[in-house]
């Protein structure tokens, strides 16, 4: 990377990983940058719900969070912000001087347009990191940010792409896949005590039927050792998945996802809704991190329409319940299948999809810009 820049990164938190996966691929997009010889600062709003949230559904365990992503991410300069009478001030300090400044979709809009209107008297470029669905399910909250100042969107697949380009009439978007942090995210050899793991949360309602179907049916048939970690789950799905002999362990910071992976024969991925239908070209973070953790991965329907994996050889994908049921048990008794799964998956990653070729694709992307 020949450019070396001062960027602003502004994220909803990087401190917490709790319900917010997008923390995962941010954290080692910016250390990648940092280590590549950029000045990467990251600010988060102090009482951001994420971390909020880790406090207080989590106690001890989200201190300890908290204190293991400070000792893995030494290098990221996270620094806290208060949307009051101080902001104008704060804002006007940090961002002078700033080349790139780059704000992550969920963000208040009064934020982003903040950071916005001091981008005239600065002279640096803006960018919009969007890794959601809002864009499509709920434009009208996107459209609230005072999207024609910005000079590009960062956008985490192609159908999102298309919707800044072709529905807001943005000159400048790029897709921006997430990826694996592959210093953290890689195989680990550990005994093998878990049959099936699941890792994701219940959250809105956008998933219960799938996860229904593709999750708690197939594990009660099969009767193998399940375990699911995950934040929002309800009563109710507590006790279907007690009902189905599944173990639930709850919240898992993100830096323990390998120890779990490696302690496991298998990982499934059920995504929502909105990625298994109208955004069906988008991966989220847990299919790269599972494939870099080297751990054969079954998948609920999603198309891969963007071509970024090899359906059937870096991962399986199940049509309905009982064909994810046959598939789990056929590969619960083949070892050979596993392993040859996993090593497509893990080759795939490595050779495409890690957080240092999304740190280079940024730097392309600021030299487009003209910085």
């Amino acid at each position: 990377m020949a450019l070396s820049l001062e960027i602003r990164y502004f994220a909803h938190s990087w401190v917490s990983d709790w319900n917010h996966g997008n923390a995962h691929f941010l954290r080692g997009l910016a250390r990648e940058l940092v280590d590549a010889g950029q000045r990467v600062r990251c600010y988060e709003q102090l009482g951001a719900w994420s971390l909020s949230n880790l406090m207080r559904q989590e106690g001890e365990r989200g201190i300890r969070a908290i204190n293991e992503f400070r000792k893995g991410f030494p290098q990221l300069d996270v620094r806290f912000y208060q949307d009051d009478e101080t902001l104008p001030a704060l804002l006007e300090e940090e961002l002078r001087g700033a080349d790139i400044v780059i704000i992550h979709e969920w963000n208040s809009p009064k934020i982003t347009n903040a950071i916005l209107s001091l981008k005239k008297r600065f002279g640096f470029r803006a960018l919009f990191h969007d890794t959601h669905h809002r864009a499509y399910t709920a434009p009208g909250e996107i459209l609230r940010c005072h999207l024609h100042l910005f000079d590009g969107v960062l956008a985490f697949g192609g159908a999102i792409q298309r919707i800044y380009s072709e529905g807001f009439g943005l000159e400048r978007a790029w897709t921006f896949h997430e990826a694996a942090d592959c210093r953290n995210f890689r195989p680990l050899e550990r005994p093998r005590d878990i049959d099936v793991l699941w890792i994701g949360n219940w959250g809105d309602e956008e998933r219960s039927r799938e996860l229904r179907e593709f999750l708690i049916r197939p594990a009660a048939a099969l009767e193998c050792k399940t375990v699911v970690h995950g934040v929002r789950y309800p009563e109710p799905a507590l006790e279907m998945l007690a009902a189905a002999g599944i173990e639930f362990r709850g919240y898992i910071p993100n830096l323990d996802g390998p120890e779990a992976y490696a302690r496991t024969r298998i990982s499934v991925h059920i995504p929502r809704r909105q990625y298994a239908n109208g955004l069906s070209g988008i991966p989220t973070i847990r299919v790269f991190e599972a494939l870099a953790c080297g751990v054969p991965l079954v998948c609920s329907p999603w198309n891969d329409s963007e071509g970024l994996f090899r359906p059937g050889e870096d991962y399986v994908v199940a049509a309905d319940g009982t064909a994810m049921e046959n598939e789990l048990a056929a590969l619960l008794r083949d070892d050979s299948a596993r392993r040859q799964i996993a090593a497509s998956g893990l080759g795939t990653i490595l050779e495409k999809h890690t957080c240092r070729h999304r740190a280079r694709q940024l730097m392309e992307i600021c030299e487009e810009l003209g910085q």
